[in-house]
Formats: C-alpha cells, structure tokens, sequence
C-alpha cells in the first residue's frame, strides 16, 4: 500500500518528468492511501483561485484515494512522529496516517522534512529527475501557483 503526501499529488497534474513520474508510480500502485488532509491541502487553491480544470483532475485522482480520517490513533501518532522528527502538524498527520494505517510506503518530495531518518515507513522521493528534479524551495512557489 502507498500512501501520499500532497505535494505528490499536487504535482502529479503538472506537464514534465516529475507528473509524469507521479502519474506513473501512482498508476502502478495496488492501493492508495492518505489523510483526509489532502482534500483542503490540494484543492483549496484551485478553489479560491478558479482554477476548475486543476481541482476537477485532483478530484478524480482522490476519489480512487482510501481517505482516512484523523482519528485518536492517527493524532496520537502524530504528535510523537512530530515531536520525533520535527514536522509541522499537517506533515505528521500526513505521516502518522500512513504509518497507522500499515502503508508499506509513503511518497513525498519534501526531503527537508522527510529525511531518511524516519524508520517507521520507507520514505520514497521521486527518482533523480535532473534539473526537472524540485528542490524544497522550488516546490513551496510551485505548489501556490497550481
């Protein structure tokens, strides 16, 4: 099972080598799940700033998403992967998510701060893209211009 990030899926609409390579592992997965969260995460923007083609393909792909709620559990693991860590609440939500729920993976392409320290889950970035490849910086501005 894996489990996403919303950067991920935000960037799986977008042209070039990396919504391709999204499209493709997402594509290929038997089951995907995630937090509830990527639904305000994801299409808030779209929303806001009328942007209907790009909120309409996001909604099409969390549809086939298993969307599981913050429930006591996710919470409390939350605030230990977060304290563990040093993630922002949506992050470790994000993260208690997958690991509560038994996720063998989770992708994501915040390297920042989801680093190869974290055990309870393999943490998959997107493979080397090159100069397609984006930085932490570059995804924060990418990810507000939908």
């Amino acid at each position: 099972m894996d489990a996403f990030d919303s950067d991920i899926v935000i960037f799986s609409t977008k042209p070039g080598a990396l919504g391709e390579w999204i499209r493709r592992t997402i594509a290929q997965s038997e089951s995907l799940l995630g937090s509830v969260l990527l639904l305000p995460e994801t299409l808030s923007w779209t929303i806001r700033h009328d942007r209907e083609r790009e909120g309409a393909a996001l909604r099409l792909l969390l549809a086939k998403f298993d969307l599981k709620e913050v429930d006591l559990d996710v919470a409390d693991a939350a605030t230990t992967l977060g304290a563990k860590y040093g993630l922002r609440a949506a992050d470790a939500i994000h993260l208690a998510t997958a690991v509560v729920w038994g996720a063998d993976r989770f992708h994501t392409n915040n390297r920042k701060d989801f680093s190869p320290d974290i055990t309870e889950i393999d943490i998959v970035h997107p493979q080397s893209l090159g100069t397609q490849d984006l930085s932490d910086d570059r995804h924060d501005r990418a990810s507000r211009l939908i």
